[in-house]
């Protein structure tokens, strides 16, 4: 399945001008303490990608190519944000990162291990990459000089991610919308919890928890609504997120 472009993309470019928005004091130790889980959160969140997605064509063999070609993008993702964390002289907390992922990567291993291809592509190509492309958007307008010029280019990559998930259960839909549905009932509450958590980090950053939400569940309803749900079933699955 070819990865399409997706023209979601050019909200980036209608975003708030950084330079009409008091930014935070990159240089305070309030900042660097919050952002060293941050970081920590996009760079594990990033091999966690790139883990799926080799994982994911174990599931898809036809589709190992493109799969391959997603999870390199997301080592060099990884790469990015590790050197935005070294411009700014924080030593990321891995520990908590790993504990912040802990039961989505719990999850997602439980489904391929039981070959639930469209559970897995919910969880990676749906809710992590419509909870990152929502936090990167939000993180873009606050961050330094150095962190925003590679969260713009990693931005634009998410999306060919986001499509790819999008593209394969469309297609499938007739066959996958039960376990679909049954899947974002375990795991979309994962996410409000790992947004809830992260909120004073968060704000530390100048990023408002409220935002955070309000963009990631516009981005995942979005999709539902082109993967060709209807607008009921859409309203039922968002309702798992209220809890």
């Amino acid at each position: 399945m070819q990865t399409l472009e997706s023209n979601k993309k050019n909200s980036l470019e209608n975003s708030i001008d950084q330079n009409s928005i008091d930014l935070p004091d990159f240089t305070t130790d309030s900042y660097k303490d919050a952002y060293s889980r941050i970081n920590a959160i996009v760079i594990e969140g990033e091999q966690e990608a790139h883990d799926n997605y080799i994982s994911l064509a174990t599931l898809i063999p036809s589709e190992l190519e493109e799969l391959t070609k997603l999870a390199k993008m997301e080592l060099k993702h990884k790469r990015g944000f590790t050197a935005c964390g070294r411009n700014l002289g924080v030593q990321a907390d891995m520990i908590f990162a790993k504990e912040f992922f802990s039961k989505l990567h719990g999850n997602f291993q439980v489904a391929l291990s039981n070959g639930k291809t469209t559970t897995c592509l919910l969880i990676q190509a749906i809710l992590i990459e419509a909870f990152a492309i929502s936090a990167y958007h939000v993180y873009i307008r606050v961050a330094d000089p150095f962190a925003k010029k590679i969260t713009q280019g990693v931005v634009k990559d998410e999306y060919l991610h986001l499509n790819y998930g999008q593209e394969w259960l469309k297609e499938n839909l007739a066959t996958c919308k039960e376990e679909l549905m049954d899947a974002n009932k375990v795991n979309l509450p994962l996410i409000k919890k790992m947004l809830d958590q992260v909120a004073e980090d968060a704000s530390v950053l100048a990023m408002d928890r409220e935002e955070l939400m309000e963009e990631f569940m516009i981005a995942y309803q979005d999709t539902l609504l082109e993967i060709g749900l209807d607008n009921r079933e859409i309203a039922r699955m968002a309702m798992a997120a209220i809890v």
